[in-house]
């Protein structure tokens, strides 16, 4: 590797909303993220399925004559 063209890697602290903290190496400093694996919906179970303007309804009735 070439000398002085490389930024510095050192070890940082990325800090969540949640407040969960994980201190992996970087090239940044003190990182900041809105949601991590510990507050996501996916990773925690909480996930909630939306049916905005009845999408499932207009499906079931427009394939409903293909079923029988």
């Amino acid at each position: 590797m070439k000398k002085g063209i490389h930024p510095e890697y050192s070890e940082t602290v990325i800090k969540c909303a949640c407040g969960s903290e994980v201190t992996i190496g970087s090239t940044k400093k003190d990182i900041k993220v809105e949601i991590c694996s510990k507050c996501h919906p996916f990773f925690t179970g909480k996930q909630k399925l939306v049916d905005t303007a009845g999408r499932i309804e207009r499906f079931k009735r427009k394939y409903a004559k293909f079923q029988k």
